[in-house]
C-alpha cells in the first residue's frame, strides 16, 4: 500500500485534512487508520459512474470517418452542407457584403431582446408568407428568432408541450433524425405517419392521408414545407391541397418545418407555396425557419418560430410564452446572423444578389442530379428505373440503398453517407458523378 501510495508521486491528492508533514509514506509505522482513508479517497467511484457512453451522432460521426480516411477518391455525402464544383465550402458573396455593412456602420455587440432582432423578424415573416398577405397586415403571427431550425423546432415542442399536455406531434416516416430526439426531450408524445414507399422510392400518398385521418383529432401534424428531408421526395400542389383538407376535417394543427426556402427550387417563393395555402385557409399553424442553407449560415444558427394565429390578440399572447420560455432556455439569441439576414432582406441590391445566388447554388444541384442520373443509365444495362432521382428535390437524394448495401459504399468504395440510403448531392461533383454511379449499381446488384 505504502509503495502504490508513493508512486502517485505527489500528496496533492491527499483529502486537505489529513497532515502531510504527519503523514509518512512507504515506512511501516505508517498509521493504517490514515493509510485506508487515502485508499479509499483514493478509490471511491466518480459520482457520474453512472452516466452511460452516448451513441455518436449518426450523421455527425459520417464527416469524422470521412476526414479519416486517407483515400483519394472519397466522397462526404452525409452532411447537408452545400459545397462548390471544387467540394469546399461557400461563403456566399451577398453575406460577405453584408458583414462588411456591419463593419462600416459600427454595429454594436450588445445583447437582444429575448425575441430577437426585430428587423430580423420581420423580415422572415415577410419571406415566409410575402410582405402583403393578410396575416402579416393584420399582425397575426407571433414571430421570435430561434437558435436555427433546431432551436426554433425546440422551442415550440416546449410550448405544446406545456399549453397542449397530452398532445401528440405525428411525423414522417422517415423524417430529419433530430425531429424525434427535439420531441423525446421536449417530453411531447409522438408517432409517424407513412410517407416513404420503398417499392417506388417515392411518395406513399394514400398511407400519408390514411395515417393523418387516424391520428387523434387535435394532434400535430409535422410537415416539410419543401425538399423533404431525407426523402427529397415532395407533394404535388394537387396532394398539398388534399393534405389540407384533411387536417382541416380533422382538427389537427399544421406544424411545418422550411429549413430549404429558395435552396430547393431556386425561388423563394415557390419553396413557400405550401405554407402560403395552410394560411390562406384561415388556419392556425407552427412554422419553424432555419437560414442554414439558404444563405449559407450553418455555424450563425439563425432561424425563427412562427405561431399564425387566428387574431392579433392570440398573436401576442403565444408570442409572451415564446419569450417566456427562451429566457431561461438561453436568454436571448446571438445578433450576427441576424443582422446578416435583415441587411440582406432590407436592401434591394443585396436582396437581388442572394436570389441569383440561390438559384446559382440550386441549379449546381440540379445539375449535379441530371449527371448523376445519366450516368447510372448509361452504365447500368439491367434494365432498372432510376428516374426516381430526378422526380426528388433539393440537396438530397433518397437512393434507395438498404444499411448493407450503404456500408458497401462506404467500406468499398470510400463513398460516406447515412446507413438509411441518403446521400446529399450539395456534396457531390460533376466529374465524381460517374464514380458515385458505378458506387450505386455495385452495391445495388452485388449486395443484398
Amino acid at each position: 500500500m505504502a509503495s502504490l501510495m508513493l508512486s502517485l508521486g505527489s500528496t496533492s491528492l491527499l483529502p486537505r485534512e489529513i497532515n502531510k508533514d504527519k503523514l509518512k509514506l512507504g515506512t511501516s509505522a505508517s498509521n493504517p487508520f490514515l493509510k485506508a482513508k487515502v485508499l479509499s479517497f483514493l478509490l471511491k467511484p466518480s459520482r457520474f459512474e453512472g452516466i452511460t457512453m452516448a451513441p455518436p451522432d449518426p450523421i455527425l460521426g459520417v464527416s469524422e470517418a470521412f476526414k479519416a480516411d486517407t483515400n483519394g477518391m472519397k466522397l462526404n455525402l452525409g452532411v447537408g452542407a452545400y459545397r462548390t464544383e471544387e467540394l469546399q465550402p461557400y461563403v456566399l458573396n451577398v453575406v460577405k457584403k453584408a458583414e462588411n455593412l456591419m463593419l462600416e456602420r459600427g454595429d454594436n455587440k450588445e445583447y437582444l431582446p429575448i425575441e430577437g432582432l426585430a428587423a430580423f423578424n420581420k423580415a422572415t415573416a415577410e419571406l415566409l408568407f410575402g410582405a402583403g398577405h393578410p396575416v402579416i397586415k393584420e399582425q397575426r403571427v407571433a414571430t421570435i428568432q430561434g437558435l436555427s431550425g433546431t432551436g426554433s423546432l425546440r422551442l415550440a415542442a416546449a410550448l405544446i408541450e406545456r399549453y397542449f399536455p397530452g398532445a401528440k406531434v405525428v411525423i414522417s416516416s422517415p423524417t430529419w433524425g433530430n425531429h424525434k430526439n427535439i420531441f423525446n426531450d421536449a417530453k411531447v408524445p409522438w408517432s409517424e405517419y407513412r410517407y416513404y414507399d420503398p417499392k417506388t422510392i417515392g411518395l406513399d400518398f394514400e398511407g400519408m392521408i390514411a395515417d393523418i385521418k387516424e391520428a387523434p383529432e387535435g394532434s400535430f401534424i409535422l410537415l416539410h414545407g419543401c425538399a423533404h428531408n431525407p426523402t427529397g421526395i415532395d407533394p404535388t400542389p394537387e396532394q398539398w391541397v388534399k393534405i389540407a383538407d384533411v387536417i382541416q376535417e380533422k382538427n389537427h394543427i399544421p406544424f411545418f418545418d422550411v429549413a430549404y426556402q429558395g435552396f430547393a427550387s431556386g425561388s423563394l417563393d415557390e419553396d413557400a407555396a405550401s405554407v402560403r395555402l395552410f394560411a390562406e385557409r384561415g388556419m392556425e399553424f407552427f412554422v419553424a425557419q432555419s437560414y442554414s442553407k439558404n444563405l449559407g449560415l450553418y455555424a450563425e444558427r439563425i432561424g425563427a418560430i412562427n405561431v399564425v394565429c387566428s387574431s392579433a390578440d392570440a398573436a401576442t399572447r403565444v408570442k409572451s410564452q415564446l419569450k417566456r420560455i427562451a429566457r431561461p432556455m438561453y436568454s436571448n439569441p446571438p445578433v450576427h446572423g441576424a443582422r446578416i439576414v435583415a441587411n440582406v432582406v432590407g436592401d434591394v441590391t443585396m436582396f437581388s444578389e442572394w436570389k441569383a445566388e440561390m438559384e446559382m447554388m440550386a441549379g449546381r444541384i440540379k445539375t449535379v442530379r441530371q449527371e448523376l442520373y445519366d450516368s447510372l443509365v448509361s452504365k447500368d444495362k439491367s434494365g432498372k428505373d432510376w428516374s426516381f432521382i430526378l422526380k426528388q428535390i433539393g440537396m438530397f437524394s433518397f437512393t434507395g440503398l438498404n444499411k448493407a448495401q450503404s456500408d458497401n459504399m462506404t467500406d468499398k468504395w470510400h463513398v460516406y453517407m447515412t446507413k438509411d440510403g441518403r446521400i446529399s448531392l450539395a456534396g457531390l461533383s460533376l466529374a465524381k458523378c460517374e464514380y458515385l454511379a458505378d458506387a450505386i449499381i455495385d452495391s445495388y446488384h452485388n449486395v443484398s
